[in-house]
């Protein structure tokens, strides 16, 4: 088991009573920490080789972490993701949810959705807790039920976060939430030179997301950025 690590903060002299100004020694040390602050399980490391192998990336142990509380936080009963993946974020995910949620995770690729399925399974979570749709997320989406899911996750083409923006409108339900993984592009969205498109619709999406009176945005720093707003 590790321990917390001792705290390396120092305070600086000669401030007034009561404006101390706290100093973090080591930042990076610091976001380590708290990505790893909440353990994996086997079937969780099974579920991240199998996405390795198979050129994936997958959400960061934080990253996850966050995801099972907000799926918490909503009281989640029925959760939409795109972009099954090999299963990484669907575990966390249904770890969050209510015993009697289900998680309808949708892919391109069956093939992967089969890890998942193995993962979800070695999890210990029945066979009826996530519905498997194969498939484009945008030839999907709109056959879902509108006002029907408690939060919606995109972890799929960051190209078309936009147009999932807008599908997660109609598919959630007042006081439901969604979430954009992958919203710092490793940096880029802040960088100030030229950028690919994909980094351009991000910083778009970002944009949408905090000018829309509809919702109440949030930024969270896990992982490779994690873009957050509930759905008045």
């Amino acid at each position: 088991m590790c321990g917390f690590p001792p705290p390396t903060d120092t305070v600086t002299p000669r401030q007034p009573r009561g404006q101390e100004r706290v100093i973090t020694g080591n930042r990076q040390t610091s976001w380590a920490f708290a990505d790893a602050y909440v353990a994996e399980d086997e079937a969780l490391r099974w579920a991240r080789d199998r996405a390795r192998e198979a050129g994936l990336r997958s959400v960061s142990p934080g990253t996850g972490a966050a995801l099972r509380l907000l799926a918490a936080s909503v009281d989640a009963k029925a959760v939409a993701e795109i972009g099954t993946g090999c299963g990484v974020s669907g575990i966390h995910l249904l770890h969050g949810m209510r015993p009697d949620g289900v998680l309808t995770t949708v892919d391109p690729e069956p093939e992967h959705q089969q890890f998942a399925r193995q993962a979800f399974r070695a999890s210990g979570f029945a066979s009826n807790r996530a519905r498997f749709i194969p498939g484009r997320a945008l030839e999907v989406l709109p056959r879902l039920a509108d006002a029907g899911y408690d939060l919606v996750f995109c972890d799929g083409d960051r190209q078309e976060y936009l147009d999932y923006l807008a599908e997660s409108l109609r598919l959630l339900r007042p006081g439901g939430l969604v979430a954009f993984e992958g919203v710092f592009a490793n940096g880029r969205t802040v960088d100030s030179g030229p950028q690919p498109t994909e980094v351009l619709r991000l910083r778009e999406l970002l944009r949408t997301v905090r000018e829309t009176q509809e919702l109440v945005p949030s930024l969270l720093p896990v992982g490779d950025g994690l873009l957050c707003a509930v759905k008045r």
